[in-house]
């Protein structure tokens, strides 16, 4: 029963990890885009709105009190009282008003009444009719006329007379509401096709790239190994491009990575299959040479130490190796060293060909903080390099030559390392501690100088390329001596009282 609701949980994993890969239309960038655009363009469409219906009432009402201001000049060439009521009637009806009048000279005359309004609600000055005054009346007569009287007045034309209209708001009210209407309507078409426009532009110039690279960049995470995954670049020189190229080089960087971690996963794997059998040869190896101390003969006693020596080295590697896939280097175990004789060691243990000159030049008396056998292991790998570049000059006239020399300067070592082979290639240089990169020959691997670096590093000292020219490669190992812990100093100090 429990294996069942593992695999069903195990078989849902899929689904759910791979439902955000795919982004819902409601809540793409396109989407969001339009909507956008839409609501800023009638946003805009509102602010200009305000204006133009403040100024739409104003010129509705000028209309009406210019056809008000027509008739009292018919009525006042003639006589106002020879009208009938029907016909003032039909007049004000015509205009809409309840009532018109004139002021000329200071004096007020009621030219054509009909009911007269017991209160007016609103006293318009149609000349003195500021932007703000209007916008705030439109907006009052939009919503809250209807039902609202207005006495509009002022000069009509060249007239030095004031016309004066009473008049109630609901035909104005009718008018500005179909004004609106059709303003909104207008405004939604121009809104939709702006941002049509503006959506097809950005989704050419921005979006589509954008997401080309996402799709890029998640069909890459599906097969990192694969080279097709990797986007290719327009030559856009904006933004857009610019990161289009970065990510080609980001994602080319990673899979070679990818790559180089598989080789070492892989190179790992191997070393630690052939260290497992390697270690019991070794052992085997180990226990035949402590035979050897019994055989009296002098050269076998001079070099059976050595070899002895050699083979724990060559032990204690091989379960460092196999040790290594679960950990790191261990911490260095420091001690005091006489380097020339360590130096030695070295020597006796590389297979320098005739023709090739050794040169001890570390002094007697000269000492190292530092790992013995880590130090030893760096300072192989360096001498080994310089053997094997120099082996490949065969021409006798040649100066072959390997000499280490050592110098203290304050509380650190200076080890020097110096060869006369033919130097470091440029793509070496590039890539001088970065394993299956920095091999300075053929079918090397480059492990040599990473291994120094990683054991140098650990005592806090540094390995660098000083010099490189066609007959001169000089290595330099700088180590620093432990700093003494206080404690223990004033320890040391109180002992001999």
């Amino acid at each position: 029963m429990t294996s069942e609701v593992l695999s069903t949980d195990e078989k849902a994993r899929p689904a759910e990890a791979s439902s955000p890969r795919r982004v819902p239309l409601s809540r793409g960038l396109s989407t969001k885009l339009l909507l956008l655009t839409i609501v800023f363009v009638l946003l805009a469409e509102i602010l200009i709105f305000l204006p133009w219906i403040a100024s739409y009432r104003v010129n509705w009402l000028k209309e009406r009190l210019s056809t008000a201001a027509a008739v009292s000049i018919v009525l006042l060439q003639g006589e106002p009282n020879s009208l009938s009521h029907t016909a003032q009637n039909d007049v004000l009806m015509a205009i809409g008003a309840k009532a018109i009048a004139v002021r000329d000279g200071g004096v007020s005359r009621l030219l054509v009444v009909a009911d007269m309004p017991p209160k007016v609600d609103e006293h318009i000055d149609i000349a003195n009719v500021g932007l703000v005054n209007g916008m705030t009346g439109a907006l009052e007569t939009l919503f809250a006329g209807g039902n609202r009287m207005l006495r509009v007045f002022g000069p009509v034309g060249d007239s030095d007379k004031e016309f004066e209209l009473i008049m109630p708001d609901y035909s104005l009210r009718n008018a500005m509401l179909r004004y609106s209407r059709n303003v909104a309507v207008v405004s939604l078409l121009i809104s939709l096709f702006t941002a049509m426009l503006v959506y097809a532009a950005i989704d050419l110039i921005m979006i589509g790239p954008i997401r080309t690279m996402t799709r890029s960049i998640l069909s890459f995470s599906e097969a990192p190994d694969d080279p097709g995954r990797i986007i290719c670049p327009t030559e856009r020189a904006d933004e857009i491009g610019v990161a289009e190229r970065e990510l080609a080089q980001m994602q080319d960087r990673l899979q070679r990575m990818l790559s180089e971690q598989k080789h070492l996963a892989d190179l790992g794997l191997a070393v630690s299959k052939i260290n497992h059998d390697m270690r019991n040869i070794l052992a085997s190896a180990q226990l035949m040479s402590d035979r050897l101390r019994q055989v009296k003969d002098p050269t076998v006693q001079s070099f059976a130490p050595k070899l002895l020596r050699a083979l724990d080295r060559a032990v204690a590697y091989s379960e460092g190796v196999l040790a290594y896939g679960r950990t790191q280097e261990p911490a260095p175990s420091r001690r005091r060293l006489r380097l020339r004789q360590l130096v030695d060691d070295v020597h006796g243990l590389l297979d320098i060909e005739e023709g090739i000159e050794f040169i001890n030049a570390v002094e007697l008396t000269f000492e190292v903080d530092a790992d013995s056998d880590q130090l030893f292991r760096v300072l192989t790998n360096l001498c080994r390099n310089s053997v094997q570049a120099m082996a490949a000059d065969t021409e006798s006239a040649v100066v072959r030559r390997l000499a280490v020399s050592a110098e203290r300067l304050g509380s650190v070592s200076r080890i020097t390392v110096t060869d006369t082979g033919p130097g470091l290639p440029p793509k070496a240089r590039e890539n001088l501690f970065a394993a299956f990169r920095g091999s300075a020959r053929s079918g090397g691997t480059g492990l040599g100088l990473a291994i120094a670096h990683e054991l140098i590093r650990a005592h806090g000292g540094t390995v660098e390329l000083v010099e490189s020219i066609g007959g001169r490669t000089v290595f330099a190992v700088t180590i620093p001596d432990q700093p003494v812990r206080l404690d223990q100093a004033r320890n040391g100090l109180r002992r001999p009282a």
